[in-house]
């Protein structure tokens, strides 16, 4: 009997050096551990092994085992590393030296507004955050001062989950995890995309991008307020634009304001972009309610914020002279054509 154990030993190592892949690997591992396999066979029959070498034979019979499992995991490494040298040896070659055809594409007006307004705030020292796309109740609504009873919720129709979840309709859901996150004091941004059960214009869309934005310290005032936005403007239009500022009500700000921006398609004379109003809605800001700061772990009695939502896709439709905002979401790459951002 040990002579058959020294020699199984021998065997499997000779077949295993000779297997060229994954499959061959496993039979040897059925051939000799398997149910019926040679090294269980040999446990199976310790009961015919004279009783004072039955406990020696048995050991080394469990020592073949663990050395031939030991050899089969070593073999399948080395296979497997083979095969991920043979596909990068194989793999279709890129030359990066070849020139790019900037025909082939462009960026999408949404991305570029996004990664401008990125510089501008990254540049006054703000951070960029993600948000998540799916959104708990608690932070889309309840952490931003919208408990369940509250009217503010019929202003949002929304799209719910059958896990309870829904998908985020305002990029402030992400409010109380970065309030969490940093503490203060805080400069954040965090741009997404938000959704709302909307019935479709040239101004409305039931799927759109936003970008957050808050700034929590001591003394933060509305003055503070209105010299970011006022900076962010000029610097995304690349001239002075006319903004009014009026109260607006939203519930994780008090006091709360729209900013809005007259509108360039129509210089103010009235079209249905601004629904002959001469103003686009752009920013709803204000100063974070206390009620939003408690939630994020913040004392209100020390500190003050203000928090901004600027709408990417409106614009994205004014800096490059979109008047549907449909265009933005329709897939039409003549659309970027005609505008040829680059």
């Amino acid at each position: 009997m040990e002579d058959k154990i020294k020699s199984l030993k021998e065997q499997a190592i000779k077949k295993l050096e000779e297997i060229k892949n994954a499959q061959d690997v496993e039979n040897i591992r059925v051939e000799y551990l398997g149910k019926k396999g040679e090294v269980v066979e040999i446990l199976k029959n310790l009961k015919n092994v004279e009783k004072e070498k039955r406990k020696e034979i048995g050991e080394k019979a469990n020592v073949l085992r663990e050395e031939i499992e030991k050899l089969i995991e070593t073999k399948k490494e080395e296979i497997k590393e083979k095969e991920y040298e043979d596909k990068i040896k194989n793999a279709e070659k890129i030359d990066i030296t070849v020139p790019v055809d900037e025909n082939l594409g462009s960026l999408h007006p949404i991305t570029i507004v996004q990664r401008e307004l990125e510089d501008i705030f990254t540049s006054m020292g703000f951070t960029v955050e993600d948000g998540n796309e799916v959104e708990t109740e608690y932070n889309n609504f309840e952490a931003v001062n919208v408990p369940h009873y509250h009217p503010a919720r019929d202003m949002q129709d929304t799209f719910w989950l059958e896990n309870g979840e829904l998908l985020k309709t305002q990029t402030s859901a992400a409010q109380n995890k970065i309030m969490k996150k940093y503490g203060t004091p805080l400069k954040a941004i965090f741009p997404g995309r938000c959704f709302r059960n909307e019935a479709l214009d040239a101004s409305h869309e039931n799927t759109f991008f936003q970008m957050e934005g808050m700034m929590i310290d001591e003394n933060v005032s509305i003055a503070n307020l209105i010299y970011f936005m006022k900076k962010l403007l000029s610097e995304v239009f690349k001239k002075e634009v006319e903004v009014r500022l009026r109260p607006g009500y939203f519930p994780f700000v008090e006091p709360g304001f729209e900013l809005d921006i007259k509108c360039p398609y129509c210089n103010g004379v009235g079209c249905k972009v601004c629904k002959n109003g001469s103003w686009i809605e752009l920013c709803p800001c204000g100063m974070i309610h206390p009620n939003v700061l408690r939630m994020g772990g913040i004392d209100p009695e020390k500190y003050s914020g203000f928090a901004f939502g600027l709408g990417l896709s409106r614009l994205a439709m004014m800096k490059y002279n979109i008047n549907d905002l449909r265009v933005l979401n329709s897939c039409d790459l003549r659309a970027l054509k005609q505008m040829k951002i680059k």
